[in-house]
């Protein structure tokens, strides 16, 4: 591999040197119409339950997830959240709009947030529908006609709620129990927002379908739900954008996907995560596929404080695929803790993960792969590539990987491959007439490259943009 050699808590601002991230850290006036108590007890659920005008056995799914949060320990490993303290979080904050199907209807200062992130053109260019979410509500939502004469469902999860509601009542939680960990237990228990994408039998949308989700409010956070149901045969691509302006306060980030892909339909999943130092970004992404199915994911994290976050691909049925493709990046004050799960049900299924990670400062980077490989999964296949470019003597990056083989008839491999810049690929370009500090962008570029080919080419172009400005903010 060329351009590298294999061998209200307030921060501490001392801890980190920010970084100038233009347009997403332009910080709108902090406006609502509603607004939770902050922290977290059984009134806070109740109270967003009734004001969301919810069936009762979504109330009782809240309630449940709420009794196991509480009774759930944080994670013994990984980065340290003794910062996030729920008592100083507000749950739940509606903007001062509802939902609107045109973007000029819109209040003209967040108009004006979507404007600056390029949603309004992106939708016009090179999208099929768009939703945008708010702090905790969507306020902009459309779809292409021809998509839903089709009977593609694409709409913000609390409308789904109440026009389709048992497709919600059949998947919600099914991939993504509120037992799986502490933080899915706390979506659970207070979701709010997010989009239900279903593509019928044999349906293929052929344009992408894309959510954005901004959180605006200081000390706040987002439990955005995106649930994806393609039935059989069925094909499409979603793409998730995500940012927030940086505060000097604590923000949380604990959404989820669920995924479910029936038998030979496809799904493609694709995520530019862009969050402020100051956000703790504990996601989660779940997918169970069927026979002869497929699932990937490209995913970019950048920014946040920590991030924790492993999309997991649950392959139920033979012949079953999944792909992962993702790149994070760690600078001063960052903790990013990132990887991925493939677990293999079923005979001959197969999966392959591609996993970046790029450390400067003193950043530190955390890749962990875990493949399962069941007894009934004879015949499977599973590949694991880690590659970590470490920008500074002082950063730290290190990959976990677990195999867990329970038969002898699969291929299962892993691989990891750790490095620096090479000081002699940027000689060469300086000796070309390239000044430094673009030969270095050059070089970092290229190691990101296998992940900017699966982006489309707008979300590329983003990526680099932000590969970019965290190596100004080195340099400067």
């Amino acid at each position: 591999m060329s351009g590298f050699n294999m061998t209200e808590k307030k921060f501490d601002e001392s801890s980190f040197k920010d970084i100038d991230r233009g347009i997403y850290d332009v910080i709108d006036k902090f406006e609502y119409s509603d607004i939770s108590d902050k922290g977290l007890n059984k009134k806070i659920v109740e109270e967003l339950s009734k004001k969301k005008n919810e069936p009762e056995w979504m109330l009782k799914r809240r309630l449940q997830s709420l009794l196991i949060f509480e009774k759930t320990e944080n994670p013994s490993w990984g980065p340290d959240l003794s910062e996030l303290n729920m008592a100083d979080i507000t749950t739940y904050v509606k903007p001062k709009t509802d939902k609107k199907s045109n973007w000029d209807a819109l209040p003209e200062e967040i108009k004006d947030t979507f404007d600056r992130l390029g949603i309004p053109q992106a939708e016009q260019e090179s999208l099929a529908g768009v939703g945008a979410q708010y702090d905790s509500e969507e306020v902009y939502h459309s779809i292409q006609k021809h998509l839903s004469d089709q009977g593609v469902i694409f709409t913000d999860f609390d409308t789904a709620l109440r026009e389709h509601e048992e497709i919600v009542h059949k998947y919600f939680q099914r991939a993504i129990p509120p037992t799986l960990h502490k933080y899915a237990a706390l979506h659970g228990a207070v979701w709010s927002g997010g989009s239900l994408i279903y593509v019928p039998k044999g349906v293929n949308v052929d344009i992408p379908l894309q959510s954005y989700y901004r959180l605006n409010a200081p000390g706040a956070g987002q439990f955005e739900h995106t649930m994806i149901i393609a039935e059989e045969g069925a094909k499409v691509h979603f793409i998730e954008g995500c940012s927030a302006p940086r505060y000097n306060v604590v923000n949380l980030h604990a959404g989820s996907v669920e995924i479910f892909v029936h038998k030979d339909a496809e799904v493609r999943f694709s995520t530019i995560e862009n969050w402020s130092r100051n956000m703790y970004n504990l996601n989660t992404k779940r997918a169970i596929v069927e026979e002869n199915g497929q699932v990937e994911w490209i995913s970019g994290s950048f920014g946040s404080k920590v991030s924790m976050l492993y999309p997991t691909t649950i392959l139920n049925g033979e012949g079953a695929r999944a792909e992962y493709t993702g790149i994070t990046y760690a600078s001063n004050g960052q903790y990013i803790d990132n990887g991925c799960s493939m677990i293999h049900n079923a005979p001959n299924t197969y999966s392959t993960a591609l996993t970046k990670s790029i450390t400067q400062g003193n950043g530190k980077s955390m890749t962990r792969s875990y493949v399962k490989i069941g007894k009934n999964a004879k015949g499977s296949k599973s590949t694991v590539d880690c590659e970590n470019l470490m920008l500074s003597r002082e950063s730290k990056s290190d990959t976990i990987p677990t195999l867990d083989i329970r038969n002898d008839e699969v291929d299962c491999g892993h691989e990891a491959k750790i490095g620096s810049l090479d000081q002699k690929q940027i000689f060469y370009l300086m000796s070309r007439g390239i000044p430094e500090n673009e030969a270095k962008s050059m070089i970092v570029r290229g190691f990101a490259e296998p992940v900017a080919k699966e982006l489309p080419l707008e979300y590329a172009v983003e990526m680099n943009n932000l590969i970019d400005m965290e190596l100004e903010g080195a340099n400067g």
